[in-house]
C-alpha cells in the first residue's frame, strides 16, 4: 500500500488523475484545488462541468478552510455517522472553481478507509472523488467492473484493493443550509 500511496502522491502533486479505492466506490481523483486536473476528470467522464463532484477530506477540523460557514451540527453528524456520509455545504472556498456547483456549494465526505485517508493526510489537501465511470453509465461496484476506457485515461491506477470483490456501499447524502437546516438527498 505504501508504494501505491507514494506513486499516487507524485501524480496528484503534478496535477494528474488517479483511479483509487475509497470508503465507498473506486473513484477518479485529483487535486481538488487544481482547475486543470478537475477539467481532465470531466473530460474522462465525458461529463458536463455544471454537474459538480465531491471531495474527500481526512479531518473535519479542516472544514473551515474550504467552507465559508460550517453549521455546528455538521461536526455532530460527521462524528455520529456509522456509514459514509457526504454533506453538501453552501459557500465553498479555496477549491477549483470548476469543482464548485453553480449555487456555490460543495459536497464533502470524510473517509476512514485506509488507503484514501492516508493519501489525503499526506497530500494535505482535499482530493476529488467521483465514480470511475463514463457519465450516464452504471457506477462500478468493484474494480473489475471499471471500463478499460477509464483505466487507460488516468495517470495512475492504484493496485491496492483491486482484487476486493465486496460490493461498494453508496454514501448517504444530505445538504446543510447555513442556518443548520438539513435536507436528506439520499439515505
Amino acid at each position: 500500500m505504501q508504494d501505491d500511496i507514494k506513486a499516487a502522491l507524485e501524480v496528484l502533486q503534478k496535477g494528474g488523475v488517479i483511479l483509487y479505492p475509497t470508503d465507498t466506490i473506486w473513484g477518479l481523483g485529483c487535486d481538488a484545488c487544481n482547475e486543470e486536473a478537475v477539467k481532465r476528470i470531466y473530460a474522462i467522464k465525458n461529463r458536463i462541468d455544471s454537474k459538480s463532484m465531491l471531495v474527500l477530506m481526512e479531518n473535519a477540523s479542516l472544514l473551515d478552510r474550504y467552507v465559508d460557514e460550517v453549521p455546528e451540527i455538521a461536526f455532530d453528524l460527521i462524528e455520529l455517522t456509522d456509514k459514509p456520509l457526504t454533506i453538501i455545504y453552501d459557500g465553498a472556498k479555496n477549491l477549483a472553481k470548476n469543482l464548485v456547483a453553480d449555487d456555490g456549494s460543495i459536497g464533502i465526505r470524510f473517509t476512514t478507509e485506509a488507503f484514501s485517508s492516508d493519501l489525503i493526510r499526506r497530500f494535505k489537501k482535499p482530493i476529488v472523488s467521483t465514480s470511475a465511470n463514463i457519465s450516464g453509465k452504471p457506477s462500478p461496484a468493484c474494480f473489475v467492473e471499471i471500463s478499460q476506457e477509464i483505466i487507460d485515461a488516468v495517470d495512475y491506477v492504484v493496485k491496492y484493493r483491486q482484487n476486493d470483490i465486496q460490493k461498494a456501499v453508496q454514501s448517504s447524502i444530505m445538504k446543510l443550509g447555513r442556518g443548520g437546516e438539513i435536507k436528506i438527498i439520499r439515505e
